[in-house]
Formats: C-alpha cells, structure tokens, sequence
C-alpha cells in the first residue's frame, strides 16, 4: 500500500483527531512512497531504527516516537543520528501515542487486559479522554498473590505499594505514566490501580485511600498494543511485519 494510504487509515482507524496530545500522532518522518514491510516497536530509538534497517522497513510505528512539546526544537545530537538514519534509509516513521492507549481493541489499555486476565474490562467514561478502563478478576486475589500474578504474567518484578494481605475484586489500569489517575480509581471504591511508572506522591495516596497501587513499568505494559496494531495490518492489508523488543527496564 501508499504511504498516504496507510497514514489515512491508522487516522481513521485509531481516531487520531479525537485526542489532544502531547506530540504529533500520524507520520512524523517521511520515506518511501511504498509500503511492503513494517517494523513495530514501543519507543523510536536508536537500536530500533538500526534493527528496521536490517530488516528493510519501509516503515516504523511506534507508541513512543519524536517532537514531544517539551523537547528542544532544534535536530541536533541524538536527535539527529535518529533523523539522519530515517531519511537516508528512506524509512517512514509513524508514531500513536493516546490513540494507541485507548483503542478499544488494538489498544495497550485492551490488551493489558488480556495479558493479564482481567475480566469484563471497560472504558471509565468522562474523564482523562477515556484512558482508565476498569474491569474484575476472575476469582479475588489478596494483593501479594496479585502482584505476584502480574510479575509473572509481565516478566517483571512489579513493585506494589499497600497493604499485601488486603482482598482485590476489582481493577483500575492506565498504562505507561499514569500514576497521578490513582485517585480516580480511589474515588470510586475500586480495589487496585494499575499503572507503568511510580513517584514518591503515590505510595502515600494509595496508603491514605486504602488502594492497592502497582508499578508494572512503563515499557512492560506498552508492549502490546503496538504489536497487535501490526499484526493487525499485515492480516488486512498483506503487509510484513516485525515487532522487535528494544528492552528497557523502566
């Protein structure tokens, strides 16, 4: 397919317009006009470039890709070899940020769920553009067996700040950095709040609200919407497609 093909319909798709964002969502270097081979991944960085290449990508799409509002403007240093890579290569460079989060099925927040068997999961509509989805566990778990459950099913120690012994019915998750939604999920009664990254605020709301809090890492809960967008692709339009895992801890 075109580039302007495949840019038009992950706008459509993902519904790009309907999020205010804090970078640009679409195609934000542009390569080949062509597009035969994908490679997906979490983050635009430099080993993921270099590992497109080797494969020779027409494109990259990324959950994490470039032009973020607080970063510098000009293209310099790090920021350059990344860019320079690109346009030599002539690869396209597409990124998806809060429109890949809340997809309700490609979406990290959707496949989250899947991940880690999560039950009836649901969008919290009316607030943060329907990024927080709640559902239940199967079977209630005391929160220690529930973080345990979580690292294994992740391949990450997850860090769980409460009480280990309390009961957990029922969910709340966000993926990435979105820590501060925790008093959402408190608010309204919910069990557990699961999200990627931790700050020093968060085990004190979580302690004074009585919710179980759980840093899963950012990278470790991201990994999967941006892969099942891809597979998603290559089954409809023919495409072929790479996920490659750039490991990050965090």
């Amino acid at each position: 397919m075109t580039r302007t093909e495949l840019s038009q319909y992950l706008a459509d798709y993902l519904q790009t317009s309907s999020f205010k964002d804090y970078a640009p969502n679409g195609l934000q270097v542009e390569g080949k006009a062509e597009i035969n081979t994908i490679v997906t991944g979490v983050t635009a960085c430099q080993a993921l470039i270099d590992a497109a290449i080797e494969l020779n990508a027409d494109a990259i799409l990324v959950h994490h890709g470039f032009f973020w509002k607080s970063e510098p403007e000009i293209i310099v240093g790090m920021k350059q070899k990344r860019i320079k890579a690109l346009l030599v290569n002539d690869i396209n460079l597409m990124g998806y940020h809060l429109p890949l989060d809340a997809h309700p099925v490609v979406g990290n927040n959707a496949q989250l769920a899947k991940v880690l068997e999560i039950v009836e999961p649901e969008v919290i509509e009316g607030v943060a553009q329907g990024l927080i989805w709640q559902g239940k566990l199967a079977q209630p778990l005391t929160a220690k067996a529930f973080n345990e459950h979580i690292s294994q099913k992740l391949n990450r120690c997850c860090q769980h700040l409460g009480d280990d012994s309390a009961m957990v019915s029922t969910v709340a998750w966000c993926t990435g950095g979105a820590q501060d939604y925790i008093d959402i999920a408190a608010s309204r009664g919910i069990d557990a709040f699961i999200s990627g990254e931790v700050s020093e605020r968060t085990y004190h709301l979580a302690v004074e609200q009585g919710i179980q809090y759980y840093a899963a890492g950012h990278h470790a809960t991201e990994l999967y919407g941006i892969q099942a967008l891809g597979e998603h692709l290559a089954d409809k339009f023919g495409l072929a497609h790479h996920f490659v895992d750039i490991v990050n801890p965090v």
